[in-house]
C-alpha cells in the first residue's frame, strides 16, 4: 500500500527544489509590501509631488515679486525666502530618497504632503493670513490627500489643515498696503487674486489628479498581474505534486516490465521467430525512455540524485540540446541554423533545456519531415526559435497563448505545454512569442536576457 501522506511531503518537498531552481519562490512573497514593483507606484506619486512643489516655488516667487515691485505691497523676503530655501532642500532630499530606496509608503507621502502645507501656511501667515485669496491652495493638498492617502491619513491632514486656517484668522502678518490704495482697489485686488487662485487650483488639480490617477491605474494593473501570475504558479506547484507522485508510482511496474522483457530476450521460443524478437526489443526501448521520462522528472523535482547547473556556452548548450533531443526521438528532422556570432559562456540548467524539448516535440507532432531550431543574438538578449510547416495556430491560440489547457490537438488535459514553456521562461526573466507563416507554419521565439545566464 502506498503511503500517500509521505509521497504528498516528498513530492512537495521535490517540488518546492525545483520551484527554487526555477527562481519561482514562494506565492506568498509575490505579495510582498516590500518589492519594489508594489511601491512603483508611490514612487512615481512622489515624483508628482515633488512636480508640483517646484510649480509650487517657481509660482510664489512670481507672486512674491508681482506683489513687491508690482502693487509696491511690502512683504517680509528674508523670511519668505527662508519657506522657499526650505522647499527646494525638501525637493531635493525626496529625490535623494527616492534615487536611494526607490520605495515610497503612504506614510511617507503623508509626511510630503503635511510639510507642503505647513510650508504654505507660514507664507499665507506671512502675507496676510485669511485674508490672502489664495488660501483656496489648501483645497489642492487636500484633493491630492483624498486620492493618494487612506480615509484615515485624510481625514488627519483635514484636521491639520483645518487648524491651520483657524490659526491664520487669529495670527498672521497684516498686508502693507500703498498709503494711496482705498477700498475699492484692494477689494479688485482681492477678487483678482481669488480668481488667479481658483485657475491654479483647478489647472494642477486637473493635471495631477489625473497623472496619480494615471499611477494607481498602472499599479492596480501590475497587482492584476501579480496575482495571475501566483494562480498560475500554483497551478505549476499542484502539476508537480501529481507529476512527482506519478513518477514514484510508475517506477516499480516499468521495472517489472523491463524485468519480464528481459527473461522474454532469454526464452528461445520468443526469439526463434525474428517478428517476436523485433518487438520484444522495441517494447524494451519504449520501456526504457519511459524510464528515462521519469527519471528527468525526479531529477528536476530535486527527488532522485540533483544534477546541478553547468558552466557552458551558447553554441554549446545548443548543440548539446540538439544532440540530446535527436537521440531520445531518434529523429534527423531537425535543421539547426546558428546565427550568434561570437560564443559567450552561460550556465546550462535542466529546465531551460526541457523547456525546449517541449517546444521541438510540439513541432515535430505537427511537422515530422521538417523542425528548425535558430539561435541569434539581439543585442544583449539570445533569442531561440522553433519552426515547423505545420498547420500553424488558431487564432483564439495565439490569443491565449500561455494560459492553461489551450490546445488545438483536443485531448483531455492537453495544452499544459505552451503553458509550462511561458511560465518557466518567465521566471528566467524572458519572453515567449508565437505567431503564423504567411507561407504555411508557425514560429516560436523563446527571448532570454543573457545577463540572467551569465556568471
Amino acid at each position: 500500500m502506498t503511503d500517500w501522506a509521505a509521497l504528498h511531503r516528498t513530492a512537495r518537498e521535490a517540488v518546492g527544489r525545483a520551484a527554487r531552481r526555477l527562481g519561482i519562490g514562494t506565492l506568498a512573497g509575490l505579495g510582498d509590501p516590500g518589492t519594489p514593483e508594489d511601491h512603483d507606484g508611490g514612487r512615481q506619486n512622489l515624483l508628482l509631488l515633488v512636480q508640483l512643489r517646484w510649480i509650487a516655488v517657481a509660482g510664489q516667487v512670481v507672486t512674491i515679486a508681482v506683489a513687491q515691485a508690482g502693487l509696491g505691497i511690502a512683504l517680509p523676503l528674508g523670511p519668505m525666502a527662508v519657506v522657499l530655501a526650505g522647499l527646494v532642500i525638501l525637493n531635493l532630499v525626496s529625490l535623494a530618497w527616492i534615487a536611494r530606496s526607490g520605495t515610497v509608503s503612504e506614510g511617507a507621502l503623508f509626511v510630503a504632503l503635511l510639510l507642503d502645507v505647513v510650508a504654505l501656511t507660514v507664507q499665507l501667515s506671512l502675507s496676510g493670513g485669511a485674508t490672502n485669496p489664495f488660501t483656496s491652495l489648501f483645497l489642492l493638498q487636500l484633493t491630492l490627500a483624498a486620492v493618494l492617502l487612506s480615509s484615515r491619513a485624510t481625514i488627519g491632514l483635514v484636521a491639520v489643515t483645518t487648524a491651520a486656517l483657524g490659526l491664520l484668522m487669529l495670527a498672521y502678518r497684516p498686508l502693507v498696503l500703498p498709503p494711496d490704495d482705498d477700498s475699492g482697489e484692494l477689494f479688485r485686488l482681492y477678487l483678482v487674486g481669488m480668481l488667479v487662485a481658483f485657475v491654479i487650483d483647478a489647472a494642477l488639480i486637473a493635471v495631477f489628479v489625473t497623472r496619480i490617477s494615471r499611477n494607481l491605474r498602472r499599479q492596480d494593473a501590475r497587482l492584476a498581474s501579480l496575482r495571475q501570475r501566483a494562480a498560475e504558479e500554483d497551478h505549476i506547484v499542484r502539476m508537480g505534486l501529481l507529476a512527482s507522485g506519478a513518477a514514484h508510482e510508475l517506477g516499480t511496474p516499468l521495472s517489472s516490465l523491463s524485468v519480464i522483457l528481459g527473461d522474454w530476450r532469454r526464452m528461445p521460443e520468443l526469439t526463434a521467430s525474428p517478428d517476436i524478437a523485433r518487438e520484444i526489443e522495441e517494447m524494451q526501448e519504449a520501456v526504457g525512455r519511459c524510464k528515462a521520462i521519469v527519471t528527468g522528472i525526479l531529477l528536476a523535482a530535486g527527488a532522485a540524485r540533483g544534477e546541478a547547473p553547468h558552466l557552458t556556452t551558447v553554441r554549446g548548450f545548443v548543440t548539446e540540446l540538439v544532440g540530446d533531443w535527436r537521440r531520445m526521438r531518434s529523429c534527423f528532422c531537425l535543421e539547426v541554423r546558428d546565427e550568434f556570432g561570437e560564443d559567450q559562456e552561460i550556465v546550462s540548467d535542466t529546465a531551460l533545456k526541457q523547456v525546449l524539448f517541449n517546444v521541438l516535440d510540439n513541432a515535430l507532432e505537427l511537422s515530422p519531415n521538417f523542425v528548425e531550431l535558430a539561435a541569434w543574438r539581439d543585442g544583449d538578449t539570445l533569442r531561440l526559435s522553433v519552426t515547423d510547416r505545420g498547420p500553424g495556430f488558431a487564432p483564439e491560440m495565439l490569443a491565449r497563448l500561455g494560459q492553461p489547457y489551450t490546445s488545438s490537438k483536443g485531448r483531455l488535459g492537453g495544452g499544459l505545454g505552451l503553458f509550462l514553456v511561458v511560465n518557466v521562461v518567465r521566471k528566467l526573466g524572458g519572453t515567449v512569442e508565437a505567431r503564423n507563416r504567411s507561407y504555411g507554419g508557425a514560429v516560436v521565439t523563446i527571448s532570454l536576457p543573457l545577463s540572467g545566464l551569465t556568471v
